[in-house]
């Protein structure tokens, strides 16, 4: 995938699910709220870089009918173990966001990804956007959040760091975002807000869209 820096799956493979700064069992509040609030329905969903599948197993729980896609082997096979554990009805596949996704059947009505962007370079997004576009149904409802270039985190100030575990993240700003998902989507909501991390709370870009 277009990520620099560590192999997200080497991650995987190698730290503590507990030490992986991104994996939470917790889903975020902001997405809680999104689905509390009724704002997006039970539906086919798909969780775009979904990790170790917690925030799709939560939504599952919730009454959505949910793909979850990551790029590393590793990840998925936790997810799918996970899963199988809680007894929770989810579809897990290995794909590469950037690839073809020839691997993913059907359309979704709501698609999400949490905290991925950042680790895709700008070079990479407009094939990533563009492929959101295409998993999703006219009409859908598309959720994105991630590091915003005002978040302090990881040394602060530049647009590219390197974080502790050598992931290389790239930080944007919300003009970036909305040139970025403008040609696909119509952005509904588009705001920097605060969210928790395991270590430390960053400032990251919110952005809630619908697809042309």
């Amino acid at each position: 995938m277009g990520m620099k820096g560590a192999d997200i799956d080497e991650i995987y493979r190698r730290m503590p699910l507990d030490r992986i700064p991104w994996n939470s069992e917790t889903p975020p509040d902001i997405l809680v709220e999104i689905v509390r609030s009724g704002r997006v329905r039970p539906c086919r969903a798909v969780d775009l870089g979904c990790g170790a599948g917690n925030y799709a197993i939560w939504l599952a729980g919730q009454g959505f009918d949910v793909t979850g896609i990551d790029s590393s082997p590793t990840a998925i096979g936790i997810a799918r173990e996970r899963a199988e554990k809680l007894g929770v009805s989810c579809r897990f596949v290995v794909a590469d966001l950037l690839g073809d996704l020839h691997e993913v059947e059907g359309r979704f009505d709501f698609g999400y990804d949490w905290e991925l962007l950042h680790h895709i370079m700008p070079e990479d997004r407009a094939t990533y956007a563009k492929n959101v576009y295409t998993l999703l149904n006219h009409g859908a409802t598309y959720f994105s959040v991630c590091f915003s270039e005002e978040d302090p985190q990881f040394g602060g100030k530049g647009k590219i760091r390197t974080t502790a575990i050598g992931t290389v993240l790239y930080f944007s700003s919300e003009p970036e975002i909305r040139e970025l998902f403008s040609p696909y989507f119509v952005i509904r909501e588009l705001k920097t807000v605060e969210v928790s991390g395991k270590f430390g709370s960053h400032r990251a870009i919110y952005a809630l869209s619908e697809r042309r």
